[in-house]
């Protein structure tokens, strides 16, 4: 199966324009900005006045010229978006006081949920950490009224609100390097509303879970909401590592295939009641937004959330989903929005994971199940872990230099209770508020799923080698990925058979 791989070179120069505009100025993002403008001017007028003079399809040269036009117009395009949110963040009132470490008092609004704030030197958090949007900010007796964020630092008593909580913060600032352009060493706190409707509505929502599942066994009372929600508050440590060592962890890491679940099933039901597809795609799309507003919208989310939308929206218009160019302009979208996500790990695994499973789990299917339709269809269970595995060891070996060799065993082993608790989990969270008896009912059915999915990562992570060292740094990555793609081509050369017998496996090129 051929993919339209044209709009990869753009991803991959947005990407790139955003890696490196957020490291400058907003000077030399401009500078860059000019530079990639003109070089997509220029190999445009070679392009476009050719294909004017000439009628039918566009030469190769043609189209790569093409290719590398578009591509230098979304660096561009990317650049342009680091220069503007990068000269937002160097002026104005908080840039200025956290470059004087000032004591200031801030108003503003909480903007995500608080996340235990660790330092290298202990094992246990010394308080919590969050985005506070600031709207007012008052320094040496002057008020004056600002748009910008810190990164908020003190005890849970003072900062852990739900989003949304309008506060009044006393503390130092500091500069921060990254999108938010000051951090502030909370002293004093005062909340002075509470959240919105929306915000409101979404943290009764995660409370009812918490509720549901409180008299759950331990296992399941940790994993339900993370499987659910991605809330792993509750989540027992020695299960967490467990986890990480049996490569499970992104089951409790909102992600794509969260998402996914969640298109996949407003789709289903939407067919059941024979809604058209134009509404379906529109029931979809919304499920999808919803859930990134009820799991709060990091990076991974976003980027599977403009994805879902854009495939949803494709089948809405009655048109067959390209997985690739989905990904490209969501990649592209969000680097445009967002330029600092491409620091992001999240982000980062999300991308090369999907881009893995679209480009090689179904050839592999293919490629082991030969004629037999029903083999192909059942074979990605294991072919989907496998290249997201690939995918995403060499990215996390720069983290924590171990690699993770039953991880592919465990995603096989403990994919058939994914989907049904994160799905009764989901259903329990929008019951909660309402009829918190069925609630509980529906976390009792889940944690029999869950339960299995915290038996498979503490047997996993009891295997021999379940947690092997390896090189650290660039050089261990670029080993890693070596190793793992001289793998694939030997099980393609293996699996594609004698010259005539190429023909049934003719998808394993993807």
């Amino acid at each position: 199966m051929g993919h339209d791989l044209r709009l990869v070179p753009a991803a991959c120069a947005a990407w790139l324009a955003a890696a490196l505009g957020v490291r400058g100025s907003a000077g030399w993002a401009v500078v860059g900005l000019g530079a990639a403008l003109g070089l997509a001017v220029a190999l445009g007028g070679l392009v476009l006045p050719g294909r004017g003079r000439r009628r039918g399809a566009p030469s190769t040269a043609a189209t790569a010229l093409g290719t590398l036009a578009v591509a230098l117009a979304a660096a561009a395009a990317v650049l342009g978006s680091c220069a503007v949110q990068l000269a937002a963040r160097d002026r104005g009132p908080v840039a200025a006081a956290a470059a004087q470490g000032a004591v200031v008092v801030v108003t503003g609004v909480v903007a995500e949920p608080m996340a235990a704030d660790h330092v290298p030197w202990r094992a246990d958090p010394v308080g919590v950490r969050g985005a506070v949007r600031v709207t007012a900010l008052t320094v040496r007796g002057t008020t004056l009224s600002t748009r910008a964020e810190v990164l908020a630092r003190g005890s849970a008593d003072q900062l852990d609100h739900p989003p949304g909580t309008r506060v009044r913060l006393t503390g130092r600032l500091r500069p921060q390097d990254g999108r938010v352009p000051a951090a502030l060493a909370v002293t004093g706190a005062t909340v002075l509303a509470g959240p919105g409707p929306v915000d409101a509505a979404v943290a009764r929502l995660r409370a009812g879970l918490l509720t549901a599942t409180a008299e759950l066994p331990t296992d399941a009372r940790g994993l339900v909401p993370g499987a659910a929600v991605g809330d792993t508050s509750r989540l027992d440590p020695g299960l967490a590592d467990a986890m990480r060592a049996a490569g499970l962890s992104h089951l409790v890491a909102v992600s794509g295939q969260h998402v996914a679940v969640v298109v996949l099933a407003a789709f289903g039901l939407a067919g059941l009641v024979r809604a058209p597809r134009w509404l379906r795609a529109v029931l979809a799309a919304t499920c999808a937004v919803a859930f990134s507003v009820l799991v709060g919208g990091g990076p991974a989310v976003l980027r599977a959330v403009a994805t879902g939308v854009v495939g949803a929206v494709s089948v809405g218009l009655g048109r067959r989903a390209r997985p690739v160019p989905v990904l490209a302009a969501a990649v592209v979208g969000l680097c445009l929005a967002d330029p600092w996500a491409t620091g992001s790990l999240g982000f980062q695994l999300s991308v090369v994971a999907t881009a893995a499973i679209v480009l090689l789990a179904r050839p592999a299917a293919v490629a082991l199940g030969g004629r037999s339709e029903r083999a192909w269809r059942l074979l990605p269970v294991a072919t989907v872990p496998l290249a997201a595995q690939s995918a995403v060891g060499p990215v996390l070996v720069l983290v924590d230099p171990v690699v993770t060799p039953w991880a592919v065993l465990a995603n096989v082993l403990a994919a058939p209770a994914v989907v049904p608790a994160t799905l009764l989990g989901l259903g329990a969270t929008l019951l909660g508020p309402a009829a918190p008896g069925a609630a509980s009912a529906l976390a009792r059915v889940a944690a029999l799923p869950a339960g299995w999915i915290a038996t498979v990562a503490r047997a996993t992570a009891g295997l021999p080698g379940a947690q092997t060292g390896w090189a650290p740094g660039p050089a261990g990555a670029i080993a890693l990925a070596a190793l793992t793609g001289a793998g694939w081509f030997t099980a393609r050369a293996l699996l594609a058979g004698p010259p005539d017998d190429r023909g049934r496996h003719r998808d394993v090129a993807g």
